[in-house]
């Protein structure tokens, strides 16, 4: 079985690194994930927190 790479804590950190102002791409780039990966997880963990650019 493959294993994740990311937490949800740590994918959840991720997102509210975009919600602080950082630009997509700049987070994206940083950890490393594709921006398809990143509005996946905004969808999948946007109810937990409120994330302005998901929207």
């Amino acid at each position: 079985m493959k294993q994740k790479r990311y937490s949800e804590e740590q994918i959840i950190q991720i997102l509210k690194e975009a919600e602080a102002g950082i630009p997509v791409t700049d987070v994206c780039r940083k950890h490393g994930v594709s921006d398809a990966s990143f509005y996946t997880w905004c969808r999948k963990y946007g109810g937990k927190i409120t994330i302005r650019s998901c929207m």
